[in-house]
């Protein structure tokens, strides 16, 4: 194993997942480079650019398991070029009528490139997947606890009564957002690229474009139009879906992270079959996967953040933002694999305490119906007025230890709004509208679904 932690035997599983590393490793990738330049030779052969007995030499000849990676690797450190040493390495496999056909008239980037775009598919299949059954997970969660109370926070405090289906809604709709993105944006993403020196293809002549067209056809991708070699939207484009996927995720987690404290006990993750949350301190459960959930959105905006510097290219090819690609666009995927995969667990087994949700309620003594109170006084003494009065009451309501019905009954400019029987109060755990937005977000939901397809893109 590698130096690097997210190639550590031991931690490995943490920063990675084996379907993404496929993807992403050096095996693959020199299988798919391979693949990639016997597809652009075949293309040439049915154009007539290069012989077709050479175009079908090189795809019968050219094979991943007959190179030797350690000349290849040698090659590169000794001439200092990307891919000269993969050159030479499929020059020694092939026979000498198809030698000097191979890699014909193409550069490192429309390799590098054309890979990229195959490994957004790639990817994005696998995203796509998790990503639906996150949504799938998210709205069970919604629709079984629909009606079911819990404190609406906010800056950290108690609030207003919502329900937990309310919040799982909001996440399943942030959710399906991230599916529509990539529905939008895979036509964008998923192209090839062949541009020779600077993107003009001068290399091809009058078979420049059609030539192109074809190779892509080859390769399964959509022909760009137009060289990209210093456009480099479409990297950045995706690595961000993927960072606001990451985000909902970490985002969740946190909440996941919060409730979970002992003193609030709402929600746990699902407890790992022998884990142990303390070495020291045996009582605890802490929530591990969640934590890391956060540490792995931090990860991927950071590494988001170096494709984005990428945007700001030189002229027609600019090596700086192109080759930091190379680190930080497998570093968005597999750390977002994993993500995945952590989030589908923390929900798949996600731990729901409905009787600490209304004990939390009920422990705030009324106080949560402080919104549904002020609605009730505005129409007689105005809004702001209302709301003046009650932060008053309220205030010296707490410093007394008074819940809001006494607190309120207690104040000289309250009571007389309040009928003669005395304080008419709202419901403690009136949570609003929330019902009616899950059962909006759950319709939307099952209608979207039913119009797209199960894989992508």
């Amino acid at each position: 194993m590698g130096a690097r932690i997210a190639e550590s035997a031991l931690y490995g599983h943490l920063w990675g997942t084996d379907e993404l590393r496929d993807i992403f490793g050096e095996d693959a990738r020199i299988r798919d480079w391979v693949w990639i330049l016997v597809q652009l030779a075949e293309a040439q052969g049915e154009l007539g650019i290069i012989p077709p007995r050479a175009a079908a030499a090189i795809a019968r000849s050219a094979k991943p398991g007959r190179l030797d990676l350690a000349r290849i690797a040698r090659a590169t450190r000794e001439t200092g070029h990307s891919t000269l040493g993969l050159i030479e390495g499929l020059q020694q496999v092939l026979p000498a009528e198809a030698a000097e056909w191979v890699y014909y008239g193409a550069t490192v980037q429309d390799l590098t490139d054309t890979w990229m775009a195959t490994a957004m598919r790639r990817v994005g299949a696998v995203v796509w997947r998790e990503v639906r059954t996150i949504e799938t997970l998210l709205l069970g969660l919604a629709e079984r606890h629909r009606d079911t109370p819990v404190a609406g926070r906010t800056h950290g405090q108690p609030g207003a009564p919502v329900t937990f289906g309310f919040k799982m809604a909001g996440f399943a709709d942030e959710v399906r957002r991230h599916l529509e993105r990539m529905q939008q944006g895979a036509p964008r993403w998923l192209v090839g690229q062949l541009g020779g020196a600077v993107g003009a293809l001068g290399f091809y002549g009058e078979q420049a474009i059609p030539l192109r067209r074809r190779f892509c056809e080859r390769v399964g991708l959509g022909d760009p139009g137009i060289s990209w070699l210093t456009s480099r939207d479409r990297v950045a484009e995706f690595a961000v879906v993927l960072t606001l996927v990451c985000s909902t995720l970490g985002r969740f987690g946190n909440e996941v992270l919060e409730l979970q404290r002992p003193e609030i006990g709402e929600v746990a993750e699902p407890a790992m079959p022998g884990g142990v949350g303390s070495i020291t301190m045996p009582h605890k459960r802490n929530p591990e996967l969640s934590e890391h959930l956060v540490t792995l959105s931090r990860l991927v905006r950071a590494n988001a953040s170096v494709l984005l510097e990428g945007l700001v290219a030189e002229h027609e090819r600019d090596g700086r933002g192109w080759k930091a690609e190379w680190i930080a666009f497998p570093e968005v995927c597999l750390l977002t694999g994993v993500a995945l995969d952590m989030g589908r667990r923390v929900l798949d087994g996600l731990e729901v305490d409905a009787g600490a949700m209304l004990r939390n309620i009920e422990d705030a003594h009324g106080m949560l119906a402080s919104e549904r109170l002020l609605a009730s006084l505005a129409p007689a003494i105005g809004k702001h007025r209302a709301q003046s009065l009650l932060q008053e009451a309220l205030a010296d309501g707490r410093r007394r230890g008074l819940g809001l019905e006494a607190a309120v009954a207690a104040s000289d400019d309250l009571r007389p709004h309040l009928g003669d029987a005395g304080p008419v109060l709202p419901a403690v755990v009136d949570v609003g509208a929330s019902g009616a937005m899950v059962d909006e977000v759950l319709e939307r939901a099952r209608q979207a679904r039913t119009q797209e397809r199960a894989t992508w893109p």
